[in-house]
């Protein structure tokens, strides 16, 4: 080893004996930067990772590895020098590693000279380290298996130019085995082989951030085979003009041997999936606790199901291997429980007619153009989840991100496929579970109260409720065998002791039956669990089976199997008339409703009756606009509930037709909110901080002005990053990027907030401020940079999105109830005979909750276009990517809501594009100069540094060299 770390040494020092290294190193290095500021096109990505540094390393290892080995031997052997090696008393095998240390250093160095890269990047946004860690792993793991076969090839040729030629074609015949280019050619399981096979393929499988074990060993067998080619290669120049021998013989069988092993244990190592560490920031690409948590509620065999077909599009083809490799873990994570299988329908008839008339999956066709044909190939790429008579299926839609790098390039990756097809396993399993035991996943006892005042004071509709009532609970106590009880009390008795404590705990107020009703009465529901306690509302129809559907939707929420139901209020716009060119008519909000609805059951809010959907357990307003009386009290009634009230609402109306146009409005909130220390401010955030907008602007042209369209930076389209989130809250899990879209300065009332719990969620930069003018078109003449007036005196973080829970006092308490306002104007004085008057007082039921306990919650948004397909498809067009950050953060909030972490978490996990910070043109220009600076100001330091070194090697020579100088002198 000694005598290997010498050798080592002299060839170290022997490269930069001449220009030849520092050229070597300074072309690698502008190849390098040329490739991930130019070719990949950094900046316009827009994505704090030095994946497009990585994508082209395979390639420029090949050159530098080629370039540095082509020396090492073919120079011995033109100059001779190769003979006294081999007669010298050193081993061969300390000779190559030797030289293959030396070389590794030397790409090593390279390596470590395109670090400032990555330090840089990690100043302009937040980096994920795991993925370049693993890309530096993998680019010196390669970099060992091409210098390995330089050094073979070097030792066969006596021409460094032929070396250099011939090495490269081999590694990047490697390389070229696995690329997108060859795989595209064969179907799945011919490319996963030529993958298994090619250098580039598993490099990226390291670039991801997952180091494995069977990636690591594949590049150090390519390494052992080849270094032992050389041993042998250095035994039979030895022995060259030699008659053979036994001892030559035993050489060809022992170097045999040697590679036949290196290569038979990629096949031992082949099956074995779990040596592997994920180095990414939150452990994305490995099974996540929530996983294994859904996994281990599994009571019968879950089947997951992977249909693809051979035949793919080109850029499906590489995903394939990982939807794979994941489902396997599923398998293992499942213990039994779960069976994975993989199946091509073309191959298989029966399957193939089972997928499209039992679940509905069918082939997608592809189009595919190659250099000489265009060709459309039906092929499946879909994931089949069923657990007994529920299925759900996942199609490549559902799984793939699409990014338009530019106009002929697009990436295509997979989302987030743990999150994906966990949400699958989830639905199927609760929608197996709620058509069986109600209690099989409440693990504390549950208790119905009935606050029910006698049959004689009760309308005759609430008696026959009321007999309901008690045969409903008397069922539910058999169904739930000791973990449910029920129990009905007269608050009047005893003095009224009960109706006293409900009243001050709970806000219940006494009923009525209609305005000319004196009478009183009690008919209140509550369902309780230790500490947490819920009303259940009267059905409005006060049928027996509305009155049991209200029970179940109560006990589920205190369950863990039942999917949820959010209640979603949006405001009624006209359709769509594409016949007549004609769009529709105010915010939209289908893509907000379509990721609600992929975990949970989501239901259209009619809040005209002054009531929400009983079943409900969250109530979601999108876009409110002059709410009347009897919708506010619907609100009101069931945040007293204990519910939660998702709020996205704005001071201001966006209009798109014709020139982009602001409007102050009402969202019928504002008293509301402010009784509750809430209030949206009449004006609307700036911030230069921000993401760009297509704004039409006028460009004059000699007198003549001409319309475009430009992407402009838009101070109104506020931009917040991590810097502005409360990561804490758990709500914005999973984000690193939002935009707030004409949002208001939230103002929440310090004394009216007393005693309830605060978060404050999204705010915007430092640098921003709130104004009241409703001009949208920026004037760059008038105000260079952001074309809007900058307020400094006002500069500050404004608060875009908070949360508020605790309990509340009705907006409505002590008023006349909005439902007996609504009967007072339908009321008309006429005589009616007795009966007439007693069906009219039995049909509305007067009901109100004065406050509402500790599980309420608002949650604002202060903006509500920012959830609109309208601006979401701007977004998405300028990104060139599917933007669903706004959307994802309601989601989050509805499953934090509804104390729903599972998927909360794995989202969280997911890998979200992390965007650049903010940066100018000319602030991008600066970093890609900076980056060539300092790779110059690095070969600088390695020359002073081999200078200095070159330095001390000669006076410890002459130290040496004195004393016989001396001796000779005197002689």
């Amino acid at each position: 080893m000694n005598t290997a770390i010498r050798i080592a040494r002299k060839e170290f020092g022997a490269f930069f004996s001449s220009p030849a290294a520092f050229v070597v190193l300074g072309a690698f290095l502008a190849a390098a930067l040329f490739a991930f500021f130019w070719v990949e096109t950094f900046f316009a990505r827009n994505i704090t990772e030095l994946r497009p540094l990585f994508e082209w390393m395979p390639v420029l290892l090949i050159f530098l590895s080629a370039a540095v080995t082509m020396r090492i031997w073919a120079e011995e052997r033109r100059t001779g020098t190769l003979e006294v090696l081999l007669t010298a008393p050193v081993r061969p095998l300390s000779l190559v590693l030797g030289k293959f240390a030396a070389c590794l250093a030397l790409a090593a160095l390279a390596l470590l000279l395109t670090l400032p890269l990555a330090v840089t990047v990690s100043l302009l946004g937040p980096l994920d380290w795991g993925p370049v860690f693993g890309g530096y792993v993998a680019a010196l793991c390669l970099a060992s298996a091409y210098i390995a076969v330089g050094l073979f090839v070097s030792i066969k040729s006596e021409s460094q130019i032929v070396s250099l030629i011939v090495t490269t074609l081999i590694c990047g015949l490697l390389y070229l085995i696995g690329s997108d280019t060859l795989t595209a050619l064969t179907g799945n399981r011919g490319a996963e082989l030529l993958q298994l096979l090619g250098s580039g393929s598993r490099f990226r499988s390291i670039t991801r951030g997952v180091i494995d074990l069977r990636d690591i060993y594949y590049y150090l067998c390519l390494t052992g085979i080849f270094l032992s080619l050389n041993i042998y290669g250095l035994e039979k120049v030895r022995w060259a003009g030699n008659p053979a021998s036994s001892s030559h013989r035993s050489w060809q069988i022992a170097c045999g041997l040697l590679a036949a092993n290196f290569l038979a244990a990629n096949f031992w190592l082949a099956p074995l999936g779990k040596l592997r560490a994920d180095m990414t920031e939150g452990s994305i690409y490995s099974i996540s606790d929530a996983t294994r948590s859904y996994l281990g509620q599994l009571r019968e065999p879950l089947l997951i199901r992977g249909y693809f077909s051979a035949q793919t599009h080109p850029l499906l083809a590489p995903l394939v291997p990982r939807l794979r490799d994941l489902l396997e873990e599923y398998a293992v994570a499942g213990g039994g429980k779960v069976r994975v299988e993989f199946v091509d329908p073309a191959e298989n008839a029966e399957l193939e007619q089972e997928a499209g008339q039992r679940y509905g999956i069918r082939p997608v066709p592809f189009q595919t153009a190659s250099k000489y044909q265009a060709a459309v190939t039906n092929s499946y790429f879909d994931i089949l989840v069923r657990y007994g008579d529920q299925f759900e299926t996942l199609g490549f839609r559902d799984l793939i991100e699409v990014k338009a790098q530019h106009e002929q390039s697009l990436e295509v990756e997979l989302r987030n496929p743990e999150y994906d097809i966990t949400r699958a396993i989830k639905k199927v399993l609760y929608s197996y579970q709620g058509g069986g035991d109600l209690f099989s996943s409440i693990s504390k006892p549950l208790a119905l109260t009935g606050y029910v005042s006698p049959d004689e004071l009760l309308p005759e509709e609430l008696r026959t409720l009321k007999a309901d009532l008690l045969a409903l609970a008397k069922e539910l106590e058999g169904q739930g065998k000791g973990r449910f009880s029920s129990s009905v009390l007269d608050p009047e008795a005893d003095g009224g002791k009960v109706a006293k404590t409900i009243r001050d705990e709970y806000g219940f107020q006494p009923m009525t039956a209609s305005l000319f009703d004196k009478n009183t009465f009690w008919f209140y529901i509550t369902l309780s669990s230790g500490e947490q306690v819920i009303e259940i509302p009267l059905p409005e129809d006060l049928a027996k089976e509305s009155l049991k559907q209200s029970l179940q939707a109560g006990i589920k929420r205190f369950a863990t199997g039942f999917a949820k139901t959010v209640a979603l209020s949006v405001p009624e716009g006209a359709p769509p008339m594409p016949q007549f060119g004609m769009p529709s008519q105010g915010l939209q909000f289908s893509a907000l409703r379509d990721v609600l609805s992929q975990d949970h059951v989501v239901k259209d809010a009619d809040l005209s009756k002054g009531q929400v959907p009983p079943e409900a357990d969250l109530l979601v307003l999108a876009g409110p606009e002059e709410l009347d009386e009897k919708r506010l009290f619907a609100v009101d009634q069931f945040l007293m509930q204990g519910g939660t009230v998702l709020i996205a609402a704005s001071p201001y109306k966006v209009s798109f037709e014709g020139e982009l146009s602001l409007n102050p409005r009402k969202t019928g909130l504002e008293d509301w909110l402010a009784h509750h220390g809430l209030s949206l401010r009449q004006e609307l955030v700036l911030d230069p901080q921000n993401s760009p907008f297509p704004v039409p602007t006028e460009r004059n042209l000699g007198g003549f002005n001409v319309q475009e369209i430009r992407l402009v930076k838009y101070p109104y389209f506020v931009d917040i990053r991590p810097d502005g989130m409360n990561r804490e809250s758990g709500l914005v899990g999973g984000l690193n990027q939002l935009t707030m879209n004409w949002a208001s300065p939230i103002e929440i009332n310090a004394e009216k907030s007393k005693g309830r719990k605060v978060l404050r969620l999204l705010e915007s930069s430092s640098k921003s401020w709130g104004s009241a003018s409703t001009v949208m078109q920026p004037d760059f003449a008038l105000h260079p940079g952001l074309g809007f007036p900058v307020d400094e005196n006002k500069q500050g973080r404004q608060l875009l999105a908070a949360a508020v829970e605790g309990s509340f006092s009705s907006y409505f308490a002590g008023k006349p109830s909005p439902l007996l306002k609504q009967d007072e104007k339908k009321e008309e004085p006429k005589p009616e005979d007795a009966e007439d008057k007693k069906e009219k007082e039995g049909r509305v039921i007067i009901r109100q909750i004065d406050k509402s306990p500790d599980s309420a919650r608002i949650i604002l948004f202060a903006s509500d276009s920012f959830l609109s397909d309208t601006i979401l498809g701007i977004s998405s067009s300028v990104t060139r990517t599917s933007y669903l950050a706004p959307v994802q953060l309601a989601a989050n909030a509805v499953d934090w809501s509804l104390e729903d972490r599972g998927l909360l978490a794995i989202r969280g996990r997911s890998h979200f594009s992390r965007p650049l910070n903010p940066i100018s043109k000319q602030g991008q220009q600066f970093v890609e100069y900076l980056n060539y600076g300092l790779a110059l100001l690095g070969l600088a330091a390695v020359w002073l540094i081999n200078m200095s070194w070159r330095r001390r090697s000669r006076r410890a020579e002459l130290r040496l060299l004195e004393p016989l100088a001396r001796r000779t002198a005197s002689c």
